[in-house]
């Protein structure tokens, strides 16, 4: 099944009350039935999640011995995310352990483990040629090969019905805990054998398309920082440029000033939804890019009074928690004590962004710590930078910006490309669209 995810869209009808409508219930179309997992055709069957696998397994009720430098992973709920197995934060125990932790099931190829804990009900298959043993609140699906193809499970227990089957069971909240029980008997669509191996074939044809995608950003931004590196440093010129760089401190170039805070802050007087001056939380650099469109609050006249007001195209930085993020104003804000703002800027604006981008993860270094990092005034007017002459910041800001448009092009695809497999996942394992 091909499919390109720039042009394709999935195809999802409105919903709409029949109550409202005065209609009463909604009335089955032919050849589809009702179920505990929602609307499936009728030659599909419901079954129990130890119906479909020929071994369901928990883990111990208490935690493996941590060994540095070990082969034998101990698999927690933070190393399975969105139908993936991640290796941030994985743990490993030694081999006296690992026996003992897999003396009732070795986890293999195929296996789908499954979270019992918050985030409840993620899923992944256990990666190939890595020994895993579960760690607590996990457990484990071994499909039937007569009867259940793994990855069609794998993609079944992601899908929304069943999940909203396993959170009605512990009370519709996915930071609950799931007994074994509620794991082992999860109901789930259950297609005939090649018709699951198709829906899974379509969907694996997508995460394959978003596997690349990943690829290719993670490469391109790779390349962005090999050249912010030697763009910004003068090791490499770009042509036609010959003129001598000099050393400033980024107090020389600009007027570096920390905001301000009402006081207190949790005060309603210095808020309004209604007001167009925003007022900036490190929350809402965090989740921006390269500008500043929106903010989550909003000043009061008397709000701004208490604050350090900050004009649409200004440059600011924080330096509070998330230290050393900058981010350019595209709408009026204030800034509180958190930021700090550069003013009568004596240098291409987008060059001095790319410079303090490529130094962010430097600033953790030199920070305060107290309840949380922060930077003061000082250093920040005291860091030095290697300045060419003005065209030449023009002219590599430019090249710069265009990496930049290249990769945001790229994640807008990968987003289309998420969205295009969630309608794809709500049309086949309902059957409402059906390959075979």
């Amino acid at each position: 099944m091909k499919i390109d995810p720039g042009n394709a869209e999935p195809q999802l009808g409105a919903k709409t009350s029949h109550a409202k409508l005065g209609l009463g219930a909604p009335s089955l179309p032919p050849g589809y039935k009702q179920t505990e997992v929602g609307v499936i055709p009728e030659e599909w069957e419901v079954v129990t999640a130890s119906e479909a696998c020929e071994l369901v397994v928990d883990c111990k009720n208490r935690t493996p011995p941590v060994v540095a430098d070990s082969d034998y992973a101990v698999v927690r709920t933070p190393n399975v995310r969105d139908g993936k197995f991640v290796l941030e934060e994985l743990r490993f125990t030694d081999a006296v352990s690992y026996r003992e932790w897999t003396a009732r099931a070795v986890p293999q190829s195929g296996d789908i483990m499954i979270t019992r804990e918050a985030p409840l009900g993620e899923v992944c298959e256990v990666p190939p040629n890595r020994k895993v043993c579960l760690g607590q609140r996990m457990m484990l699906y071994r499909p039937a090969p007569a009867k259940t193809a793994s990855n069609y499970l794998l993609f079944a227990l992601m899908s929304e019905p069943v999940r909203a089957n396993l959170l009605r069971k512990i009370g519709g909240s996915t930071v609950g805990h799931a007994k074994v029980d509620d794991i082992r008997f999860l109901q789930l669509p259950h297609p005939p054998l090649p018709e699951q191996r198709a829906i899974a074939a379509a969907l694996s044809d997508v995460d394959g398309l978003l596997g690349a995608l990943d690829r290719l950003i993670a490469k391109k931004r790779d390349l962005k920082q090999a050249a912010m590196q030697q763009l910004l440093t003068g090791q490499t010129r770009l042509p036609g440029f010959k003129g001598e760089w000099v050393m400033k401190t980024l107090g020389e170039i600009a007027k570096i000033q920390r905001g301000a805070s009402p006081r207190p802050i949790d005060s309603p007087v210095w808020f309004d939804d209604n007001s167009s001056i925003g007022w900036v939380r490190i929350s809402d650099v965090t989740r921006s890019g390269m500008f500043l469109l929106e903010t989550t609050q909003r000043l009061s006249p008397l709000g701004v009074q208490y604050s350090r007001p900050v004009a649409t195209g200004t440059l600011i930085m924080s330096i509070c928690a998330t230290v050393g993020r900058p981010i350019i104003t595209k709408i009026d804000v204030c800034i509180h004590d958190g930021f700090v703002v550069f003013e009568n800027l004596q240098a291409e604006q987008l060059f001095i962004y790319y410079f303090l981008k490529w130094i962010e993860p430097d600033w953790s270094k030199h920070g305060q710590t107290g309840s949380q990092m922060n930077l003061n005034t000082a250093l920040i007017t005291g860091t030095t930078i290697s300045q060419p002459p003005l065209p030449e910041q023009t002219a590599i800001a430019s090249v710069l910006s265009e990496m930049d448009l290249e990769l945001a092009a790229l994640e807008q695809r990968r987003e289309k490309t998420c969205a295009l497999k969630q309608g794809m996942m709500q049309e086949l394992l309902t059957g409402r669209t059906r390959l075979i």
